[in-house]
């Protein structure tokens, strides 16, 4: 079944995608830079014969990992035909041929993993209800095992879990978090930060952090400030006290991007997403915030 119009003479697809962003200049295209979404722009446009442009969820840094991202595209109606291969197979996914084109066009460390017609009002960064994220840490003295050393990062010296988590717990719910973000203009810093839990596997660590949207480099500097914590450079209370703070702190270092991995993206049911969407573009200010 061909993909109906979603207005203005484009039908919008949902892509799911996966990347390692070990050699990644981050998601977000750049002149002149290795980005996950000019790789999968290139890709479309050869398909489509017409420029594509990706619109993420979340516009990871370098060097950040996803497995679970979420993006969109417009494409040309007339030009969507071009997706399909020339013998549909009964009962196959409508986009599935263009999966499998797309895996043969992208190098190894970046997969389009599914490709669905958008629902109306879909939208990948202003519809979505929340963001998840992984952080992974190896406290072994060797360092993190090489099958996963892209994607974690080593830290050799002790960490007092029960500290780290008594500090994130005072950071959670709708607050400031100018202290944990890179200035970007005319972007708010008030977020609903939802969880912020530790788990420990032996020498493994996990941070699991979410929230409904997430600033320039807010979760590697969560992670570093109660990394501080948790070797007992900083005291647990300490980290409450920067939600005060109207400009990014330099009292810690921002963790470093190779443990970091978007898991997954939500999004509320198809008839709410124009909804959401609205919601989403009414940026917050500091009377939004309980004190």
């Amino acid at each position: 079944m061909p993909a109906t119009e979603s207005g203005g003479g484009h039908v919008r697809l949902r892509l799911d995608v996966s990347y390692d962003g070990t050699d990644f200049a981050g998601w977000a295209a750049q002149t002149g830079q290795r980005t996950v979404a000019g790789a999968i722009d290139d890709a479309l446009s050869r398909v489509f014969r017409t420029p594509i442009v990706t619109r993420a969820a979340g516009r990871t840094d370098a060097g950040v990992h996803a497995t679970g991202q979420v993006a969109h595209v417009d494409v040309p109606t007339e030009a969507v035909s071009l997706a399909y291969p020339r013998m549909q197979r009964v009962g196959e996914p409508e986009f599935l041929a263009l999966v499998r084109r797309l895996a043969k066009l992208l190098t190894d460390d970046v997969r389009v993993r599914e490709i669905t017609r958008a629902p109306t009002g879909f939208d990948a960064r202003f519809s979505a209800l929340r963001r998840h994220y992984e952080y992974r840490l190896s406290t072994a003295p060797f360092g993190a095992e090489p099958a996963v050393a892209r994607f974690v990062t080593a830290w050799g010296r002790p960490l007092d879990l029960d500290a780290m988590r008594a500090a994130s717990r005072e950071l959670l719910g709708l607050n400031d978090f100018a202290a944990f973000c890179r200035p970007r203009e005319g972007a708010t810093t008030i977020r609903d930060l939802q969880r912020l839990d530790w788990e420990r596997d032996g020498h493994a660590i996990t941070a699991y952090v979410t929230a409904d949207a997430f600033c320039w480099s807010m979760v590697r500097s969560l992670v570093g400030a109660l990394l501080a914590v948790g070797e007992g450079r900083l005291d647990p209370a300490w980290c409450a006290g920067l939600l005060s703070q109207t400009s990014r702190s330099s009292a810690f270092s921002v963790a470093p991007a190779r443990g970091l991995t978007l898991v997954g993206v939500d999004y509320p049911a198809d008839d709410e997403l124009s909804a959401r969407t609205s919601v989403t573009r009414d940026v917050r200010t500091a009377d939004d915030v309980e004190r």
